[in-house]
């Protein structure tokens, strides 16, 4: 048990809760505040796997690239999925938005494996996020100003709302076991209730500020968005775009299956 425990202590200790903590100064002098103190970034060998190497993000989105910074991935590198995302609207939500983020994953991958000026990709995350009517309608991204005050209203009259996003994470392998990858997928969804008491004209200035015309289902839940919103149940970060504990789950399972292959290479030479 002792030495379950010391497997738990990081090789080098953070710096003590007083160093981390600002010193209020001297008594009697006015101190300047200066700029929020950043986390120290979590210390996973998943993650440190990775340091200094290509993470590819198949998205322009960018709080889904904020939402990586949160766990360390502050050098992600940006290449938007040229896939066309026209799958039939007919599918369950879950499997569309399953096979949505799959094929982003795929597109970029055959498009950055062989990139000679940089190098093939060590991890390549994608997501596809879609709001869905309490009766089963898909939602995306407002074409006009007329759907999208439609659309915000529909989600306040209706009650309550689902929120999917799909996420894939793929690594390419040591190997030449086809299919050249490894690749790990999730489908996450949170419930979300408007207040039914917004009144048009609050929906209708909402609409003006433009926040939601990039988002699916028209509004930003960490942004102005908010006070549309009653309640939720689920995880926050998912209706901003991205589960972030399970998207560190598959880079972790990702990872893991290349470091498994890399120790069949070496035990077969």
């Amino acid at each position: 048990m002792a030495d379950e425990k010391k497997s738990l202590l990081p090789a080098e200790p953070p710096p003590s809760y007083e160093k981390a903590v600002p010193s209020p100064g001297a008594p009697g002098l006015a101190v300047r505040p200066g700029p929020p103190r950043m986390p120290l970034p979590l210390d996973l060998p998943a993650l440190n796997m990775i340091k200094g190497k290509r993470v590819v993000l198949a998205s322009a989105s960018p709080r889904r690239r904020q939402l990586l910074a949160q766990i360390g991935l502050t050098q992600i590198e940006i290449v938007p999925s040229t896939f066309a995302e026209d799958l039939d609207k007919s599918l369950s939500a879950f499997e569309y938005v399953l096979q949505t983020a799959t094929q982003k994953a795929l597109n970029v991958y055959k498009r950055e494996i062989n990139n000679e000026s940089k190098g093939e990709p060590a991890l390549i995350i994608a997501a596809d996020t879609v709001v869905v009517s309490q009766f089963g309608k898909i939602l995306e991204k407002p074409r006009s100003e007329a759907e999208h005050i439609a659309m915000l209203k529909m989600l306040r009259d209706t009650g309550e709302h689902k929120v999917y996003t799909g996420v894939a994470v793929m690594a390419p392998l040591e190997s030449a076991k086809d299919p050249g990858y490894s690749l790990e997928t999730h489908v996450e969804d949170t419930t979300v209730k408007f207040d039914p008491n917004i009144t048009d004209e609050l929906l209708l200035a909402y609409v003006r500020t433009r926040e939601g015309v990039d988002k699916a289902g028209g509004y930003g839940i960490q942004g102005i968005g908010s006070i549309l919103v009653e309640r939720i149940d689920g995880t926050f970060d998912n209706v901003v775009g991205l589960p972030l504990r399970a998207t560190l789950q598959l880079i972790e399972k990702v990872l893991a299956q290349d470091d498994d292959e890399e120790e069949e290479l070496n035990f077969d030479r």
